[in-house]
């Protein structure tokens, strides 16, 4: 599990930059910069009015990951110790990225 600040303070499930979902899946299949990742648990506080059923925000945190070129991806899983997850105006989840993501050489 790895330490998660999340800038997307429209998302539903940010508290504090922190998340309180449990766990989120980074979008990305095809990506070769932070840009070209999401996340794709981002759900716009406007529009749905749902919230996960943990009490509080959690510091660390499961993520799944379809950025395959990523070096902290294995299997799906990302192992990085900490992950930023940017978006600071984000209201769809295309609006927002891993700023952790490094390109494997």
């Amino acid at each position: 599990m790895a330490e998660l600040k999340c800038a997307a303070v429209n998302c539903s499930y940010n508290s504090d930059c922190y998340c309180s979902k449990g766990d989120i899946m980074v979008g990305g299949s095809q990506a070769e910069k932070c840009r070209d990742t999401c996340c794709e648990s981002f759900c716009d506080r406007k529009r749905d009015s749902y919230k996960s059923a943990l009490n509080h925000p959690s510091k660390t945190i499961s993520i799944d990951c379809e950025a395959c070129k990523c070096v902290y991806n294995s299997n799906y899983k990302c192992h990085a110790q900490t992950v930023d997850i940017g978006g600071s105006k984000a209201c769809h989840c295309k609006e927002t990225e891993c700023d952790t993501f490094q390109m494997e050489k």
